[in-house]
This record gives C-alpha cells, structure tokens and sequence, in this order.
C-alpha cells in the first residue's frame, strides 16, 4: 500500500493513497483531519481486539472504520444504496469508498501520519 502525505494549501495534512487503499486516505482527510485523539482511540481499540473475536467500529461523518484483530476496513458511509433502482447494465463506482487491508499495516501509517504531523 503507497500512500503520500503533504499539506494541502491551507496547512491540513492531505493523504492520498495507491488504487484499492484510497478510501483510507479519505478516512485520514475527512475524519482524522490532525486529530490524534482520534488515532489514540483507534490504536487503544485495536489492542482490545487483536488476538480475540472482538470487533470495533468508528462510524464517522463521511466513513466508517471497522476493524478486528486482523483486518481494518474503511467504507464510505453512502455506499448503502441497496434499495435504488439502476438502470440495466449500470453499476455504482465505489472502488474509492471501500478499503481493507491488515491492521500491521494500518497502524505502520497512523504511525507515519503521526510522525508527518511532528514533523511538518
């Protein structure tokens, strides 16, 4: 997972992250937005779960994370279109709204958001 982390034109740190893991950068610029209280809570929460059958979410107000002890997932919360109708032949694109990966990995970039965030 390729990700690069810079500040936007107002000073807020902006994620941009490789194809498949986009979700988790729009997770960071829309929910995070610096708070590191935040990280706090998903970091504290992940160490309740790892090694369990616990679950935890974090329902924010564009995405969602989910996580257990092996897995995170970033999901955009108005990917829940079940009940539209589409036209035949017609999809929805949300390879952007949803994102998985492992929770070593996850934390390897809250780590690297947090050192980006002390350092710039």
């Amino acid at each position: 997972m390729d990700y690069e982390l810079r500040l936007d034109v107002t000073g807020q740190v902006f994620a941009s992250f490789s194809m498949g893991h986009e979700a988790i950068g729009h997770w960071l610029n829309e929910e995070v937005k610096g708070n590191l209280a935040l990280l706090d809570e998903v970091e504290l929460a992940i160490q309740q779960v790892r090694g369990s059958e616990r679950q935890w979410q974090k329902i924010g107000h564009e995405y969602t994370l989910w996580l257990d002890g092996e897995e995170v997932i970033v999901r955009a919360n108005q990917i829940d279109l079940e009940g539209d109708e589409m036209e035949e032949g017609m999809f929805y694109y949300d390879e952007e709204s949803l994102s998985c990966c492992g929770v070593e990995d996850f934390l390897e970039v809250l780590k690297g958001y947090r050192e980006f965030i002390a350092g710039g």
